[in-house]
C-alpha cells in the first residue's frame, strides 16, 4: 500500500510539472494532454482512498449475498432475480468470480431465495454497502390491470470466514512462570519447581499445571489446554461477531429502505442513505452499482 502511494504521489508530481509546462508554452495539444493525464491520476488516487478507507479486518474478504424477496409473492420473487442479475454483473466488471451456492426459483417467476459466493479483492468490503432492503415501483408484468406496485427485497452479505481456526501461539504473546507444587505427589512434586504457569498476554487467559514430576510434561499440557481454551475463546468471538452483523438486518418493508429503483411514473434510481441519485436506471440493472457503494462507504468513514 505505501509502494502504490508513493508511486501515485510520484505520478501526480511529475503530471503537475508537465501540465505547468504546457501551460507556459500556450501549446493547446500539450495542455489537453496534460489534463488528460492529470484526469486519469486523480481516478487512481480516488479508487486508491476507497481501498484505505475500506480498512476493516473483514474488508479484504471473499463475501456471501443472499437475496429473499418480501411480501407480495411472485411480484417480489421478480424483483429478487432482477436484483441477482444487477450483482452479478456487477461482480463481472470488477473481474471478480463467483459461485452461486443456493438457487430457490419462485413458483411462477423470479427466485425466493439466493446466495452468491463473491470472490475477490475487498469483495466483503465492497458488497457491505448493498446490504439492506431494495424497493422497487413499476406497472408490474403481472398485472393485468397494468397497475403500478411497489415491492421490496432484501440484500445481506456476510464476509467468508475460514472454516477452521488457527491458533499460533507467539513466544512474545507468552509469559511462563514455574513454581512449587502444592499438594499431593510425594516429596519430589513438592520441592522441585515442576509446575508450570502460563498467560497468554494478548488475552490475559492464565493457564497451570503441575500434576506431573516433569517441568518439561507439565509445560507440554498447559500448551496444550492453552491452546484449547484460545481455540474456543476465539470461536466465540467469531460467533459474536456474525450474531453483530446479522443484528443489523431491517425487516423487508416499507421505511426499512436503503434505496429505491423507480421504473413508473419517471426514471429514478435513489439512495436515501446518502442522497445519490440517477436517472439513468439501466445503467443501474446492468451492474453499475459503484457511485452508490463509494458514496456510502465515503460517508460511513467521515
Amino acid at each position: 500500500m505505501i509502494q502504490r502511494w508513493e508511486k501515485l504521489k510520484e505520478e501526480l508530481d511529475d503530471g503537475l510539472i508537465l501540465y505547468d509546462l504546457a501551460s507556459e508554452d500556450s501549446d493547446p495539444k500539450s495542455l489537453k494532454e496534460a489534463e488528460r493525464n492529470l484526469f486519469e491520476i486523480k481516478e487512481r488516487i480516488e479508487k486508491f482512498e476507497l481501498l484505505t478507507i475500506l480498512s476493516d479486518e473483514d474488508d479484504p474478504k471473499d463475501a456471501l449475498l443472499t437475496i429473499h424477496p418480501g411480501a407480495g409473492g411472485t411480484e417480489s420473487c421478480d424483483w429478487a432475480e432482477m436484483l441477482l442479475r444487477m450483482y452479478l454483473r456487477w461482480v463481472e466488471k470488477k473481474g471478480f468470480k463467483h459461485n452461486i451456492i443456493d438457487y430457490q426459483p419462485g413458483d411462477e417467476a423470479g427466485i425466493k431465495n439466493a446466495t452468491v459466493e463473491v470472490l475477490g479483492g475487498y469483495a466483503y468490503g465492497f458488497l457491505k454497502a448493498e446490504s439492506g432492503v431494495h424497493r422497487l415501483v413499476r406497472i408490474s408484468p403481472f398485472d393485468a390491470n397494468k397497475r403500478r406496485h411497489t415491492s421490496f427485497a432484501s440484500v445481506f452479505v456476510y464476509p467468508e470466514v475460514e472454516d477452521i481456526i488457527i491458533v499460533e501461539l507467539k513466544d512474545d504473546d507468552l509469559k511462563i512462570d514455574t513454581f512449587r507444587a502444592s499438594g499431593a505427589g510425594g516429596q519430589h512434586v513438592n520441592k522441585t519447581s515442576s509446575a508450570v504457569r502460563i498467560t497468554h498476554i494478548p488475552t490475559g487467559m492464565v493457564v497451570q499445571c503441575q500434576s506431573e514430576r516433569s517441568q518439561f510434561r507439565n509445560k507440554e499440557n498447559a500448551m496444550k489446554v492453552l491452546k484449547s481454551r484460545l481455540y474456543q475463546y476465539y470461536k466465540e468471538k467469531e460467533e459474536e461477531k456474525q450474531a453483530k452483523i446479522e443484528s443489523t438486518k431491517k425487516k423487508i418493508e416499507w421505511g426499512s429502505q436503503i434505496r429505491s429503483y423507480v421504473f413508473h411514473p419517471y426514471n429514478m434510481v435513489k439512495d436515501h442513505r446518502t442522497g445519490v441519485e440517477t436517472s439513468d436506471i439501466q445503467k443501474v440493472m446492468d451492474g453499475e452499482l459503484d457511485e452508490f457503494i463509494h458514496s456510502y462507504l465515503s460517508k460511513k468513514e467521515k
